[in-house]
């Protein structure tokens, strides 16, 4: 089933909606897949609507926000695994926010249902060259990182 839906565009049901989508990420054309949470008769909650459109609006100065938080968690991660110390070719030490985007490729936006307590609620789904089985996941509140970790963050 197809919907063409006011702020989405037009949406592709399968067990959600979703449509590919093309965006600027930190200069480069990115291709991901744009996933909106919903039922099948395809009404979506005015929440998740603000929540993208606040996303797209302040997009620009949000993802260079986005780089800190990730390169914490990888340097935590890395760490966890003891590669700090021994070399583990898949875990590289990758110091500058240069370096981490070399390792990282944005594949997804999510939109999930709205929960009234949390505010404007958005997660980002990553591809990363250390853990291409897991990736990485952002979650984002009122268009701040409050959670990074593996993909399933972010679904």
């Amino acid at each position: 089933m197809t919907i063409n839906d006011s702020v989405f565009g037009e949406l592709e049901y399968e067990y959600g909606w979703a449509k590919n989508n093309t965006v600027h990420f930190l200069g480069k054309k990115t291709e991901i897949d744009l996933m909106i949470d919903g039922e099948e008769d395809g009404n979506f909650d005015d929440e998740q609507y603000i929540a993208y459109q606040s996303l797209m609006q302040n997009w620009n100065e949000l993802q260079l926000s986005l780089l800190q938080p990730i390169l914490d968690y990888y340097h935590q991660k890395r760490y966890e695994l003891g590669y700090n110390i021994e070399f583990n070719e898949e875990y590289p030490l990758i110091e500058t926010k240069e370096q981490l985007l070399e390792n990282i490729t944005l594949s997804g936006i999510v939109v999930p249902y709205a929960d009234i307590n949390e505010g404007r609620d958005i997660r980002l789904i990553f591809d990363c060259t250390w853990d291409e089985e897991n990736g990485l996941g952002v979650r984002l509140i009122n268009e701040k990182v409050t959670e990074v970790g593996y993909q399933d963050v972010a679904i």
